[in-house]
Parts: C-alpha cells; sequence; structure tokens
C-alpha cells in the first residue's frame, strides 16, 4: 500500500514538474497548435509586439508605448505586450534584414526601409500610413560646450585646427549620414565661408577638413551625444532633438543651429514578413497609426522631434525655430541616389575618409 501511494506521489510530482515547464499532460489527442500567421488578438492571447528603432526617440516611445497599450486594452480588450530594441539605424535596419524579428521599424532614413523592402519583408505600401510614411522630423545642429567658449557659429569653424569634433560612424548610423550629407549640401549651396557654390571639389576639401578634425565616431547618435556628455570632444554634430532632450534632462551644453542644414524625416513601417509569422498584424498597424495621432505627436514634440501633425507643429512652433536654408535628400536626388553617390564603396564620403587616419574606414 505504501509503495503503491509513493508511486502515485512520484509522478503527481513529475506531472506538477511538466506543466511547470510547459509540457501538456497526454490525454489522447494533440493539443492546438499556433500556426505562423494566427491572430493573436483572436485567439484572446496578449500580443508581442517587437520595436525594432533607431537610438534617439527612445525617450519618446518610453512615453508613447504605456498610452498604446492602454487605448488597444480599451478598444480590444487584448494586452499588447512590447520588447524595444535600440541601434544607431543603419544597424537596426541590417539587424531586422538578417533576422531580427521585429514587427516594427521606427528607423532614421528612408535607406534603412528600403534595405528591408528589398529584402521583402516589407510588401505594402508603407508611405500610404500617416504623413507619408514618416512619423517625425528634426535638424542638423551643433552641440557646443556651455557658454560657446570656441565661438561656433556655422558650419565654417568646423575646419579650424584643432577643434575636437564628435560625430557617428555612417556605417552603423543613419544620423552621420544626415551630418555628412548635411555638411556637403550646405557647402555646395553656397552656406561655407571661403567654399564656392556649386563646387563639388571644393565641397569635397571642406568635408576633408572637418572630418580631420573628428575625435571620435561611435556606433549611433544616442552613444555620440553620450560620450559628448561624458566631456569628450568640444563641438558634436547630431540631431536637434538629442541636444533639447539633454537639455531637458540638465545637461548646459548649447545649441547653435547652422545657416543652411538638412531636413531629417524619420520613416516607420510595419514589417510584413515578421507581424504575419507573429500574428501580431492587428496591433503592429495600430501602433504605426498611433503614432500618428495627436496625443502621440506631442510627446515626440515633447521630445524634440519636430512634428508632422500641422496643428501640434503650429502650437510648437516656438520651441523650433526657422532655417535661413532649410533643404531637404532631394538636393541629392533622393536616398537611392544619395546613398551611392556618397556612401557607396566609390562614394563620395569612403573617398574623402579615406584620407583621414584613425577613424573607420
Amino acid at each position: 500500500m505504501f509503495k503503491r501511494l509513493a508511486v502515485i506521489l512520484i509522478l503527481l510530482i513529475l506531472a506538477g514538474a511538466l506543466a511547470a515547464c510547459g509540457g501538456a499532460a497526454n490525454t489522447g489527442s494533440a493539443p492546438a497548435e499556433s500556426k505562423p500567421g494566427d491572430s493573436a488578438q483572436a485567439s484572446g492571447k496578449a500580443a508581442n509586439v517587437i520595436l525594432g528603432a533607431y537610438t534617439t526617440p527612445r525617450e519618446a516611445y518610453g512615453k508613447i508605448i504605456p498610452l498604446f497599450k492602454e487605448e488597444w486594452k480599451k478598444k480590444t480588450g487584448q494586452e499588447v505586450n512590447f520588447e524595444e530594441s535600440y541601434l544607431g539605424s543603419g544597424a537596426q535596419s541590417r539587424a531586422i534584414a538578417e533576422g531580427f524579428e521585429a514587427d516594427v521599424a521606427a528607423l532614421s532614413l528612408e535607406a534603412d526601409i528600403i534595405r528591408l523592402e528589398k529584402a521583402s519583408l516589407i510588401t505594402h505600401n508603407w508611405r500610404e500610413v500617416g504623413a507619408k510614411g514618416m512619423v517625425s522630423t528634426s535638424i542638423v545642429v551643433f552641440g557646443v560646450r556651455k557658454g560657446n567658449p570656441l565661438g561656433i557659429k556655422d558650419w565654417a569653424d568646423l575646419a579650424k585646427p584643432g577643434i575636437e569634433i564628435l560625430t557617428p560612424n555612417p556605417k552603423t548610423s543613419g544620423g552621420a549620414m544626415w551630418n555628412i550629407l548635411a555638411l556637403y549640401g550646405a557647402a555646395k549651396r553656397g552656406f561655407v565661408e571661403g567654399v564656392p557654390k556649386d563646387d563639388d571639389t571644393a565641397a569635397q576639401a571642406f568635408l576633408l577638413a572637418v572630418l580631420k578634425n573628428v575625435k571620435v565616431m561611435d556606433k549611433g547618435a544616442r552613444e555620440s551625444i553620450t560620450n559628448y556628455e561624458q566631456g569628450v570632444g568640444e563641438v558634436i554634430i547630431t540631431y536637434e532633438n538629442e541636444i533639447l532632450v539633454g537639455q531637458k534632462g540638465g545637461q548646459d551644453y548649447e545649441m547653435v543651429i547652422p545657416r543652411s542644414t538638412l531636413l531629417i524625416v524619420n520613416p516607420v513601417a510595419v514589417i510584413d514578413g515578421y507581424v504575419d509569422k507573429h500574428g501580431t498584424r492587428e496591433a503592429a498597424e495600430a501602433f504605426v497609426n498611433f503614432l500618428f495621432t495627436r496625443p502621440a505627436q506631442e510627446i515626440f514634440a515633447e521630445y524634440g522631434l519636430r512634428s508632422v501633425d500641422p496643428d501640434v507643429a503650429k502650437a510648437t512652433a516656438d520651441r523650433y525655430p526657422p532655417v535661413e536654408d532649410l533643404f531637404t535628400i532631394d538636393y541629392f536626388g533622393g536616398w537611392s541616389k544619395a546613398t551611392p553617390d556618397f556612401f557607396g564603396d566609390t562614394g563620395i564620403y569612403n573617398q574623402v575618409i579615406s584620407g583621414v587616419q584613425g577613424l573607420p574606414q
């Protein structure tokens, strides 16, 4: 009798252990399986949405995501959990293309979304969502130390010998690509003292002079500003929102807006290849749509990003001064042309950086 009870007790313990490990009792029929493409919402399960983003809007998403989760719960009764990954835009885009299964990509520039289209991971027309797929904007600016001790006023000042500059690495950072194009564009458009307008040779010489002053190239814009906050360098070329977020957090560096600079536009898109695999399309699409609502756009504006909502942009105009010569990526023929022309193997940036020792080639 004692042995029989002991056997029963052991079987009960094993059954409990299997349940704890996710095992199922053998009832004579196979358990239901979750198939790729099944909707988490339809099944009543919580949706697990993976966000793959570039580094700079981390704080904004930290406030937007809880608002969306609350709204989605009220609307559908479904819980939504988020896994968030933040990398330099180029690095994040390549990670997704190579198998990081993000449901939503929020990146710095269109070229990094195009990479996912070419990989057949995005198959819908993402430009039809919101403001042509662009969820926020910014501009390229400089950060300088308190009191601007070097008297930095415009691009030409960055070429002065001995100035220590920070800007990220274009091979991993979308922000770095914006920075290089802003610098080059301002020179070619005639807004850099000593550089003739429409002179490519002179613009390349100016780019070389500035790059020779670069002290560190970090992987992403956020790493770059963190390095700057730790006392490295005298000037940083970065997103306007990075400076504003830092100042909001108590940093005492100052911002200089050059006379001529580039408008940064930041895309967001659902990754079709992964949401269908995970069964998260409804929640992921709803989240992307939510990013264009007024509450979300107000949060972007709160954290230094210029809103794509006209009403929010008007309400926050006093925070974002106009630029004398604000140009767009179209000046370079769009990303489809700018990417190979500047960042391809024989592109302008790679030709120029080859003449700079101590920086990533």
